[in-house]
């Protein structure tokens, strides 16, 4: 029987935590087809985290002080785990019911499986579907050596689902880390993970994924963060992917005039679409910092 180890971190999590917990443990399956080893790090939360951990009968750990984000208790649980596969669920992810036991199916086909999720948007009451089509009737897609890691080096929009949440992996990639500069950037982590790998997708839904409008991709600091880590990241793969870094470079800038753009600050949108590379929306983007910036940001998804 297989084991999944399933490393959930958690910060002042009461609002929806015990809906998590029952979600991972009310898996099809388990103890029949595969066991589960849950793996809960807490931040030191103020909150009832704790005590909803302890009604739970949980095996969790606190860290010795607040970090400021998962990285370093995914990084904690990763050394501990003793499972044939991994997933790492965030406090706000729901899994359906057949989650791992979709995933274990194609295990065999690639170290890494990922499938897609409902993004549910609590400020909007809004739901949108994050999956790929399928090119068969077997509901999945292989892709090749590489081909995935390509696609996130260059900051594609296309390509396999890999938001966190949706990975599971072979216990052989453990020893793959998340940073602790800023603790919550995981960029760098999704492209060490498939350098060189095979990787499937389950093209279905299979988990629920919480999010507020005002989220941390809105926060400017984290936004600073990210940007400055993402080009140091990408520069790693310089030497062997150079036309790829380029292109990635010009999206990571591209991606930060958008965030300005979306929060009202013109000035700093306009120097990082001037560093994006000239193409027709950029240049929308540019004279839209000067007069129409309004109309697009309420009719337009700025992100989409």
């Amino acid at each position: 029987m297989k084991k999944v180890s399933v490393i959930l971190t958690t910060y002042n999590s009461e609002n929806q935590l015990q809906e998590v917990i029952n979600s991972i443990n009310n898996q099809e399956g388990k103890g029949k087809l595969f066991e589960i080893e849950l793996l809960v790090i807490d931040d030191c939360s103020k909150d009832n985290t704790k005590s909803i951990l302890l009604d739970n009968k949980v095996n969790f750990q606190i860290t010795n002080k607040n970090t400021g984000g998962p990285n370093h208790g995914r990084n904690l649980a990763l050394k501990q785990s003793t499972g044939d596969f991994i997933c790492i669920a965030d406090h706000d992810d729901i899994w359906f019911s057949d989650r791992i036991k979709s995933l274990l199916q194609v295990s065999h086909l690639a170290p890494i499986i990922t499938s897609g999720y409902i993004l549910s948007d609590s400020s909007s009451s809004k739901e949108t579907s994050r999956v790929s089509k399928p090119i068969d009737e077997n509901g999945y897609l292989i892709y090749e050596k590489n081909e995935t890691f390509l696609s996130k080096l260059t900051k594609s929009k296309i390509g396999q689902q890999t938001y966190l949440g949706s990975i599971m992996f072979s216990a052989k990639l453990k020893h793959i880390l998340f940073e602790e500069e800023f603790g919550m950037i995981d960029f760098d982590w999704v492209l060490k993970l498939f350098h060189n790998q095979v990787s499937v997708e389950v093209c279905s839904a299979l988990y629920l994924r919480k999010v507020e409008g005002a989220n941390l991709s809105l926060n400017e600091q984290y936004r600073i963060n990210d940007y400055h880590y993402s080009l140091k990241t990408i520069m790693k793969y310089n030497e062997k992917y150079s036309n790829s870094v380029k292109r990635s470079e010009k999206r990571i800038n591209g991606s930060m005039g958008r965030y300005y753009y979306l929060v009202g600050e013109m000035k700093f949108a306009r120097k990082y679409f001037l560093k994006s590379g000239v193409n027709l929306i950029t240049i929308l983007y540019l004279i839209t910092t000067f007069v129409g910036h309004k109309f697009v940001r309420k009719h337009f998804n700025i992100f989409g």
